[in-house]
């Protein structure tokens, strides 16, 4: 899994993530979404090594990087820290401006890198999500039914984690034929953590709390993403059956936004990392370093 790249924790300030990274060109960082760790991007990360530098870390509470101590305003797990996280990483690395594709709730970790931070995003890729502040404007009976998970999560009244530290097995059903084996094995060490279990709700209580109180703030200045923006959808997840056009939202939010649908279910990465690559290769072109002729 992820040959020929290198493996680190690289101190980001608050806290300490571990990465995986290689490859060479023009520098690509890949956030992964719950419950995965950075190892769901392994069937893609070789395909982009040979045009990009691929940067996959896990994100602050996920996997094998730091868990912040929580704070009752849930701050610590907000995707603007988490956002902060990432600039300090790169810079580490030696990248100071760079590409960045989220999925699920890198996704939103990625959008919010892109707002806070245009001067060190080139592009940006979201995949599966929509800004959560208009996810959460949007929510309804259907959204609800749905995406019951983000209120359970989210909530603190009865927190979540006693649940699924009884069985995480049961609660979050990754499989190694899905997943690849080296990938389920990362992933089930990390939801057999209840420290990580904890991290991963307290990033959905932030989404309920502060993240949407910031893109509601970027809404209201008429704040939007300048960098060009692609966004890729599942076609057997539910992002058409709630939304209808996805990539018409995104244009309310960004001023140079494309995108296209991906033949899979949610974890794309997984399902269909060719078409995946293909996607991001073709968007991040003109930005590649120029191949030797």
């Amino acid at each position: 899994m992820f040959d020929d790249f290198e493996t680190g924790m690289v101190d980001v300030g608050e806290t300490e993530l571990y990465v995986r990274y290689g490859g060479s060109g023009s520098p690509l960082l890949l956030l992964h979404g719950h419950p995965r760790t950075h190892a769901t991007w392994h069937r893609v990360a070789p395909l982009l090594a040979s045009h990009h530098t691929v940067v996959c870390p896990d994100l602050r509470g996920y996997g094998r990087s730091g868990k912040p101590p929580t704070t009752a305003d849930h701050a610590p797990y907000s995707k603007r820290a988490m956002a902060a996280d990432m600039v300090a990483l790169m810079r580490e690395l030696g990248h100071d401006r760079f590409a960045v594709a989220g999925h699920d709730r890198g996704s939103y970790v990625a959008h919010r890198l892109a707002a806070d931070h245009p001067e060190a995003v080139t592009r940006l890729v979201v995949m599966d999500g929509i800004p959560i502040g208009e996810a959460l404007a949007r929510a309804d009976a259907r959204f609800a039914a749905a995406w019951w998970h983000w209120f359970f999560l989210g909530q603190t009244e009865k927190p979540a984690e006693r649940v699924i530290n009884a069985d995480p097995d049961a609660w979050y059903r990754g499989t190694a034929e899905q997943m690849g084996r080296e990938a389920y094995e990362d992933y089930r060490r990390a939801v057999h953590d209840p420290a990580t279990v904890h991290a991963m709700c307290e990033d959905y209580r932030a989404g309920l709390t502060v993240d949407r109180a910031a893109d509601d703030a970027d809404r209201a200045a008429g704040r939007r993403i300048e960098c060009p923006t692609l966004f890729l959808w599942s076609e057997k997840d539910d992002m058409v059956d709630l939304y209808g056009d996805p990539l018409a939202i995104w244009r309310t939010w960004a001023t140079d936004v494309t995108g296209h649908s991906i033949g899979s279910g949610h974890h794309m990465a997984e399902e269909a990392p060719e078409e995946v690559a293909a996607a991001l290769l073709a968007f991040l072109r003109p930005a590649a370093t120029p191949q030797a002729g």
